[in-house]
């Protein structure tokens, strides 16, 4: 090979590994033509920028978070099914147990608003962004606490009701104002076995603003020396509710899990109502735990009185969080389409009825801030 040859070969190899230097770190001026350029770089980009999205857009102010999912923007999800999640750094876990569960279920499209405080928005997002969650379509709206400060007050022994995050569910219309229609919301300790678009489409009656479980019947009764009516939760002789004509022996529901239309909610004043009720509650006892029950729920039974249809009694399997155990058959628990564990005992503490299969829909949290607790395990 003669002299010129030699400089030829090293000038091609030369304008080679420059290319290949340009076509790697400068690849705005070199276009993909091989499209092999690293994926893990891309996403990894990707990742930073919606971390700092996070942190500039998730400040503690009371603004929806950036769409971080795909494709979220929530005037392109007419035609999806609209699933409500609130949660707060305790509960998180479930909050991301309920959304897996939902999406390992339906083929349908589902749009996720999920509300919880400043604190907790930005480990929300990490871990959805982290984890096989980040191609769902979702929303994050921080709660603002002002909204019901001075307005809570709960008497008895679950200090947790009064957190302010449990009450984001009287004010889905402020926080969701382009949402026109109808939503599901599901409380963070439930997980959905069955298809969510059965629930979201339930037939609700005419002239009803919503679908609850009813607690007294069959399946859904809890067994407590209570009969699970509305003179269990309310002094219905109290001049507040004689006017009103509450049936004493109406059967109570359970808030956890309802469907809504936000158009109805809106044109009957909802969120006013149960304000009026809540406040007043902190000045006279109206309700509370030493009777059938604090926090958000009294206010809801007293504004959706005979005003709402019932939910099929397979679509909220509840009080599974009542006490350790349950006198529920594994089959039937099995065949259910939603199960709840309302009450102190939660599927991600220390003992619960029924913890593996919630266990199954639990993601692990990238981050290590949140840990599920077992018995026996430090």
């Amino acid at each position: 090979m003669g002299f010129l040859s030699v400089k030829r070969v090293v000038a091609v190899l030369l304008v080679l590994w420059v290319g290949t230097l340009c076509y790697i770190w400068l690849p705005g001026f070199i276009p993909d033509f091989l499209h092999v350029r690293s994926l893990s770089k891309s996403e990894e980009t990707d990742l930073k920028v919606k971390e700092g999205a996070l942190r500039d857009g998730l400040g503690g102010t009371n603004e929806s978070a950036m769409k971080l999912g795909k494709n979220s923007g929530v005037n392109q999800f007419d035609d999806a099914v609209h699933v409500v999640i609130a949660s707060d750094s305790n509960t998180i876990g479930g909050m991301i147990a309920l959304i897996n569960s939902i999406l390992s279920n339906t083929k349908a499209k589902v749009m996720f608003h999920l509300i919880t405080d400043s604190e907790t928005s930005y480990h929300l997002g990490m871990w959805l962004m982290k984890t096989k969650l980040s191609v769902i379509n979702y929303e994050v709206k921080i709660f603002p606490k002002s909204l019901v400060e001075g307005k809570i007050k709960v008497r008895g022994g679950r200090p947790e009701l009064a957190n302010p995050v449990n009450y984001a569910r009287y004010y889905l219309p402020e926080l969701f104002p382009n949402i026109l229609g109808r939503i599901v919301y599901i409380d963070d300790d439930c997980i959905v076995q069955g298809d969510i678009q059965e629930l979201y489409q339930m037939k609700i009656k005419p002239g009803n603003l919503a679908a609850f479980s009813e607690d007294c019947l069959g399946m859904n009764r809890r067994i407590t020396f209570m009969q699970n009516v509305y003179s269990d939760y309310f002094d219905l002789k109290n001049k507040h509710f004689k006017e009103l004509n509450i049936n004493p022996s109406a059967c109570s529901f359970n808030t956890g899990v309802f469907v809504t239309d936000l158009a109805d909610w809106r044109s009957h004043n909802v969120t006013h109502k149960l304000e009026y009720w809540l406040e007043l509650n902190t000045r006279e006892e109206l309700y509370g735990n030493e009777r059938g029950g604090g926090g958000s729920q009294p206010p809801m039974m007293i504004v959706f009185y005979n005003k709402y249809t019932p939910i099929e009694p397979l679509w909220h399997v509840k009080y599974l969080g009542w006490s350790p155990r349950t006198s529920y058959k594994y089959q039937f628990i099995r065949s259910a389409k939603l199960l709840h564990w309302n009450g102190r005992f939660k599927p991600w503490g220390r003992t619960a009825a029924f913890q593996e299969l919630w266990d199954f829909y639990y993601i692990p949290d990238p981050t290590d801030k949140f840990r599920i607790i077992r018995k026996g395990i430090l």
